[in-house]
């Protein structure tokens, strides 16, 4: 309910003054194959996602997984948040990991989660270099609140997260004791057990951060997927003719990467619109043009990773109603 409400409030605020004829005009007037090439570069960094998956899931042996069952997974995944409310995708993707590959639940979710925080200094890191580029408008806030100190909050906190899974998985066998005491101490003891079990798949999911040499190859892949993606909404820019400089791409995808961690519904319909007008509006970019901007290239990515993960998820012999009923159950 919270984000149908969030996603209601957000639309209205974004689409209230805005003339939908002109939407549409300004939309019908943009390059075709600009348009296509950046939804086609958009739709590659979900490839590039199973590649990186790769590198930091493996199996108990240290081997490598198959990248197809990767692949359906991501693409499964990536379709459930589109489809699903409460950001269902990182868990129906472990859902699918565990039921095709022999990887507990808690294993690949917390894989995911190393994703997570490293998309999160990797965007934030990019943020900053938009903010530092002469194209910026140093005078530009967001609600009142500089952009330099979002990033710099944002920064901070994915980088905590890093710090404490590093400090974690250095030292698993203290940390597990450690929760298993405090779990007994204040749970029933089969669902202290249960925890406990759960925890020892957190921190096998954590192990590519033991492996200098293979965590410095995913920061790799993480930048090039973020360049990647930014690199779409700069050929969006010219689809359009806005006259934005490359870097004001950097700028947008880390806006909308902030936006799009509110509630709203499946999709981030709302969330993602809002945060586009607010930041091109930075570079006077008048609210028709960026609203046009905006829905154009959410639709263009919304459908192909869509279908895309519908046909793996036939592939996979998997209903959507079962990923809303997904459970972390470790067998």
């Amino acid at each position: 309910m919270a984000g149908l409400v969030v996603t209601a409030a957000l639309l209205y605020w974004t689409l209230h003054d805005v003339d939908p004829r002109a939407v549409l005009g300004h939309i019908r007037r943009a390059h075709p194959f600009l348009l296509m090439a950046a939804v086609l570069t958009a739709t590659l960094t979900f490839p590039l996602r199973t590649a990186r998956w790769r590198l930091i899931l493996r199996d108990v042996d240290g081997h490598r997984f198959p990248w197809l069952p990767l692949w359906h997974a991501t693409a499964v995944g990536f379709m459930a948040n589109n489809l699903l409310p409460v950001r269902a995708g990182e868990v129906a993707r472990a859902y699918v990991a565990r039921r095709r590959l022999p990887v507990r639940f808690m294993t690949a979710l917390a894989s995911i989660g190393v994703e997570r925080a490293l998309d999160g200094l990797v965007m934030v890191g990019l943020l900053a270099l938009a903010l530092a580029a002469p194209s910026f408008p140093g005078h530009a806030t967001l609600g009142g609140t500089s952009l330099a100190s979002v990033t710099t909050g944002a920064a901070a906190l994915f980088a905590g997260v890093l710090v404490v899974a590093l400090a974690v998985v250095h030292r698993p066998a203290r940390w597990l004791s450690l929760a298993s005491r405090l779990a007994h101490r204040v749970l029933p003891p089969a669902l202290a057990d249960r925890l406990t079990h759960l925890a020892e798949g957190v921190v096998a999911g954590l192990a590519v951060l033991k492996h200098p040499g293979r965590f410095a190859l995913v920061v790799g892949w993480s930048l090039v997927l973020w360049l990647v993606n930014a690199a779409s909404f700069a050929l969006c820019f010219r689809a359009f003719d806005l006259p934005l400089a490359p870097e004001a791409a950097l700028l947008l995808q880390g806006v909308i990467g902030f936006g799009v961690a509110l509630p709203s519904s499946p999709g981030f319909f709302g969330p993602f619109e809002a945060a586009t007008r607010v930041t091109l509006a930075l570079y006077g970019i008048g609210a028709e043009q960026a609203v046009s901007y905006a829905v154009a290239y959410h639709l263009g990515g919304f459908v192909p990773i869509t279908l895309l993960g519908l046909y793996s998820l036939s592939r996979t012999h998997l209903r959507l109603g079962e990923l809303r009923r997904a459970e972390a159950v470790d067998e």
